[in-house]
């Protein structure tokens, strides 16, 4: 089992930024896959960014790239979410979720473990 629960969800005009945490804890591996994922009202969800631990990569949707960057702190089992110049259309409940080598944000079924969300919030 792994718990996972996230912080650092708010409200911000257009523009800020936020910086989202996800602490992991239980049976983590150095080797598995660590994503983010936001679901807005009456859409469905959405990887945005995730991290293999094992190996470093990184990976993001097109619609956050060079705006989002996730990243780990292994010491704490700890991944971030650095959300830059953020937009009205950021705007959901944010997800971290915790798979194996082979998950991959295309998929939320291919993760196990979810947190229960955070809230941004970005206004005009």
């Amino acid at each position: 089992q792994v718990q996972l629960v996230e912080s650092g969800g708010g409200s911000v005009q257009a523009g800020g930024s936020l910086r989202l945490s996800c602490a992991a804890s239980g049976n983590t591996y150095s080797d598995n896959c660590m994503g983010w994922f936001r679901q807005a009202p009456g859409k469905e969800r959405e990887g945005v960014a995730a991290i293999y631990t094992g190996r470093g990569s990184t990976y993001y949707a097109d619609s956050v790239k060079g705006r989002f960057t996730i990243s780990q702190d292994n010491a704490k089992n700890t991944v971030y979410l650095q959300m830059n110049s953020l937009k009205p259309e950021d705007t959901a409940m944010y997800y971290c979720a915790a798979g194996d080598y082979g998950s991959w944000i295309g998929a939320s079924s291919s993760f196990g473990y979810w947190g229960q969300g955070t809230q941004v919030t970005v206004s005009s």
